[in-house]
């Protein structure tokens, strides 16, 4: 099942309004991550790019329920899954939905996964815990899990270590991990960080058959525009911690409206384009002790005017209602220009 497909009127798989996630830095906290709103239906893709530093993992951990105390909070907003509200449960309550309704890959396997328990434990463990299952049951399921994701000889591997899996590997049983509850909605946070192109291409073709197969809602978190043209729905650009445009992604990449969304686009390398055409964008992100009150990007846009000392709405564009910019230049409100 597919967005297209999901039934009228029916509950999003994830629903986020309003987030705004604080980090507390020499005693002073700041805005890291401000005011994100979006919904994923069941079967749908929604990709999270922009550089980083941008805020993208940041909003999965705040989702998650996963910064960490005294230096990160949740200051902001709601996040729901299904029927179930999530945002504002204790940690108790948060690790009973961690893993069962709300599943997570994580960027490194390597440091995800516990390097002294052998890959089916870790598997059968989440079983154990969410569905009450015995020892013996939960390992027949975590065995089907790993022959699901395509490990090869899983009965074989069931009892190794995760330094005896190869990173492709490693990030399969991650998948399996994150799927051992049948969750709703799956945030794959940069899931083919590291891995060669040909594994890259195996891992994202397999959670695009497991999506078709359980009808997931996926959070998918990259840097890699490319990933994002061939396995998303709808894309969303992140820049300091604001949502700077939010589209469908053939209109997104028809016509990218925010000017950090252009340059993305600009410093994408492309097999019809010579690579001293290539545009890197100057600069970087600011730290967010210098972050801009207004428009984030201010600092490195070339189309910068004086009301980007104000920061913008996200409003619809010409383009459709469906596709979002914020920005006072490309996509200024109704009755106002830059």
């Amino acid at each position: 099942m597919n967005a297209a497909q999901s039934a009228p009127g029916a509950l999003p798989a994830l629903a986020v309004e309003g987030l705004t996630a604080s980090l507390r830095l020499g005693g002073t906290w700041y805005d890291a991550v401000r005011d994100v709103s979006f919904q994923i239906a069941e079967g749908e893709t929604l990709a999270l790019v922009g550089e980083s530093g941008c805020g993208k993992s940041l909003t999965a951990m705040a989702i998650m329920g996963l910064l960490p105390d005294k230096i990160g909070r949740m200051s902001a907003g709601t996040v729901t899954a299904g029927e179930r509200r999530i945002s504002g449960l204790t940690e108790k309550q948060m690790e009973k939905i961690r893993g069962d309704a709300v599943g997570m890959i994580f960027q490194e396997p390597m440091s995800s996964l516990n390097p002294v328990l052998r890959v089916g434990f870790q598997i059968a463990e989440s079983l154990i815990y969410h569905r009450d299952m015995s020892r013996r049951a939960a390992s027949k399921r975590a065995l089907e899990l790993m022959e699901l994701v395509r490990i090869p000889a899983a009965a074989q591997r069931f009892r190794a270590y995760p330094h005896e899996f190869s990173g492709g590997m490693r990030q399969r049983v991650m998948i399996a991990l994150a799927l051992a509850c049948s969750p709703r909605v799956l945030i794959a946070d940069e899931p083919t960080t590291a891995l060669d192109v040909t594994v890259q291409a195996q891992v994202l073709d397999l959670l695009r058959g497991l999506q078709d197969e359980h009808g997931l809602g996926i959070l998918l978190i990259t840097h890699n525009l490319g990933v994002v043209a061939s396995n998303a729905q709808r894309v969303m650009v992140m820049y300091g911690g604001d949502v700077v445009e939010s589209a469908p992604v053939g209109a997104f990449f028809a016509n990218p409206q925010h000017p950090y969304s252009a340059a993305l686009m600009s410093a994408m390398p492309r097999v019809d384009r010579a690579t001293e055409d290539l545009n890197p964008i100057p600069g970087q992100v600011p730290s967010l002790q210098e972050m801009p009150a207004g428009c984030r990007y201010q600092g490195r846009c070339p189309l910068r005017v004086a009301k980007c000392a104000e920061r913008p709405p996200l409003v619809a564009v010409s383009e459709g209602p469906h596709h979002l910019a914020r920005c006072w230049v490309k996509a200024p409100p109704p009755g106002e220009g830059a």
